[in-house]
């Protein structure tokens, strides 16, 4: 560490970026193996157009369910995603004891997080001003990102 540097118990935004690029990578690449496998059981069955169709639209549906359901349980389970625990860092609820957040608060969180990204990722360059780090969707969520204690 340089002189003058100042260890803060808070995940910034590069930290976070890549705890991030490492879930998406993870949910993009169980769901291109899932599409995978789909794609080739229904290309045996000779389906109408219609039906395939659909199948896009229930396909495209389950991607969404399945990105929010990722981080919702994740948040509210283990405190982490894998993401999180390669970059050592946990999210905590900064209300109610400071323990795992509670579905309801990971899902408000996770809301927050794609309303944070809309407006040119306004939301979620404001931690770079905030002492503890917060996006948008941590001061929504009452929520703080801070890095694993060494062992």
């Amino acid at each position: 560490m340089t002189a003058g540097a100042v260890e803060t118990p808070y995940a910034g935004l590069a930290t976070r970026t890549l705890a991030f690029a490492v879930d998406a990578a993870v949910i993009n690449a169980t769901a291109v193996v899932v599409g995978a496998v789909i794609a080739l059981c229904v290309s045996v069955l000779h389906l109408p157009s219609d039906i395939r169709h659909a199948l896009v639209a229930i396909g495209g549906a389950a991607y969404v369910v399945w990105c929010v359901a990722y981080f919702v349980v994740f948040w509210s389970t283990a405190e982490q995603t894998p993401g999180d625990r390669v970059m050592r860092v946990r999210v905590l609820a900064t209300r109610a004891g400071d323990g795992a957040l509670k579905p309801r608060q990971a899902l408000l969180r996770f809301v927050a997080l794609v309303l944070a990204a809309i407006p040119l990722l306004a939301g979620i360059w404001m931690m770079l001003w905030d002492s503890r780090r917060r996006g948008l969707h941590d001061r929504m969520a009452h929520t703080v990102v801070v890095f694993e204690p060494r062992r």
